[in-house]
């Protein structure tokens, strides 16, 4: 299995399909990518040459933000957010969703499986 950028990636897929197992690499600009490499974007990773290889490697790691920095670029982000307090941020630190969505009845997964019922936080009385 080659390794573009830390990755490895599967050889038996198309060029179209293997690099978007790199994170920040979806389906067209894994296109755009083999285009701009000068391969045939439905050639499988097996059947290129370490030339070929060689050049889609140079592409990605010239031209994109990919794997950790990508990540660490998202996370400054965030942090940046939550560090001025804006409305955004303030959603991030509460774990609640931050593009608008409502939180009566959805946002399970990011609020986590909580039920609100009727009777859950009640004390039982004692019988006497």
């Amino acid at each position: 299995m080659p390794r573009i950028a830390g990755v490895e990636i599967p050889e038996q897929k198309k060029i179209e399909f293997a690099l978007p197992y790199i994170y920040g690499i979806g389906r067209s600009l894994a296109r755009k990518i083999a285009t701009s490499a000068g391969l045939d974007a439905n050639k499988k990773i097996s059947g290129l040459t370490p030339d070929e290889l060689n050049r889609l490697r140079a592409v990605i790691e010239g031209g994109f933000s990919i794997e950790g920095d990508l990540r660490r670029e998202i996370r400054t982000n965030i942090k940046r957010l939550k560090d001025i307090k804006t409305y955004r941020g303030m959603r991030h630190i509460r774990n609640l969703p931050v593009h608008g969505q409502r939180t009566k009845t959805n946002s399970r997964t990011r609020r986590g499986n909580v039920r609100h019922t009727m009777g859950s936080g009640k004390r039982k009385l004692d019988k006497k």
